[in-house]
């Protein structure tokens, strides 16, 4: 199946910069150029052991295990029935056994370009789907009926990418990939909820991280913890441990992490023998005024009123 030509691309990274240049390179044919619907049991030509950095959005349902890819540190082993998307600027390994290289893939894409956006209301809500930034080991596992109202949703996306371009044709294709985007927002809820259980040993591990984080005299040597410091540390990514952590107790990391220095600042305050340099040096703060302007924004009061009070 794979040609000479596309050998010859093994363990290069190819730019997908646009749809045409996607549908080239899998065989596919381009029926507008700012959007595509791919079946890749269709594909013509098929591609391994390359990287393929994204230009435009791309979210894929798989129906079978057919394929591997490597996104950052993590292999995702595409399970059944399983969304996993890209943003652009994202690279993916793909690597295939010569089995799966023989064997049609069952693989639904749908790709689009950013410029597709412009001017429209899916352009000023697009950064709200975080799952474009989760890693690809944190897809949406999706049930019959959720897999079937995607698969229905990606048709008929394909019937409207299959009419002739007209002044329409954005207002309608948008409005319908935001249907998709809904779809998945809707059912990552569904498995946040239903991962309750995991979700709170998660929780409750970055608890116990930040607690160790600041006992251990850390944020002295490094400074104040970011959320990718402790997402590092639950092996996710840094957009779905946030957005587990928002689920879990209403707050956004950033915020959780700043309350819990908020609320071991006061500790450290209560204690007279500390000076107030040296509480906002223990809790890695760079210079006094910072933890001075930190403390009244979440307080309401400046750490010296706090001790006098």
């Amino acid at each position: 199946m794979e040609t000479d030509n596309f050998k010859q691309e093994n363990e290069k990274v190819i730019s997908i910069d646009n749809i045409d240049l996607y549908n080239k390179t899998y065989g596919f044919e381009t029926l507008h150029p700012l959007a595509a619907v791919v079946d890749m049991g269709q594909a013509r030509h098929s591609i391994n052991h390359v990287k393929l950095r994204y230009g435009v959005y791309a979210l894929w349902l798989k129906q079978g295990q057919m394929c591997t890819l490597k996104y950052g540190r993590r292999t995702y082993d595409y399970q059944e029935g399983t969304i996993v998307s890209f943003a652009p600027g994202q690279v993916v390994k793909v690597e295939m056994t010569d089995e799966q290289m023989l064997t049609p893939s069952h693989t639904l894409g749908l790709l689009f370009h950013p410029d597709l956006l412009y001017g429209t209301p899916l352009g000023k809500s697009i950064g709200s789907y975080h799952f474009f930034d989760y890693d690809s080991a944190e897809s949406l596992h999706l049930s019959e009926r959720e897999r079937k109202m995607i698969i229905d949703t990606l048709h008929s996306i394909r019937d409207e990418l299959e009419m002739p371009v007209d002044v329409h044709s954005q207002t309608i294709l948008t409005d319908r990939i935001k249907l998709i985007l809904d779809y998945c927002q809707r059912f990552y809820d569904r498995q946040f909820f239903t991962r309750h259980k995991v979700n709170s040993d998660i929780l409750s591990a970055f608890e116990l991280n930040m607690k160790r984080y600041f006992e251990s005299g850390e944020a002295k040597q490094k400074g104040l913890p970011s959320v990718s410091y402790f997402a590092d540390k639950a092996c996710l990514s840094p957009g779905y441990f946030g957005d587990l952590i928002r689920k879990e107790t209403g707050m956004n990391a950033q915020q959780y992490i700043q309350q819990h220095i908020l609320s071991l600042s006061k500790q450290l305050l209560m204690d007279e023998s500390n000076s107030i340099s040296q509480v906002s040096d223990n809790l890695g703060f760079q210079y006094p005024q910072h933890f001075s302007r930190f403390f009244k924004k979440l307080a309401g009061m400046s750490p010296k009123e706090y001790r006098e009070g």
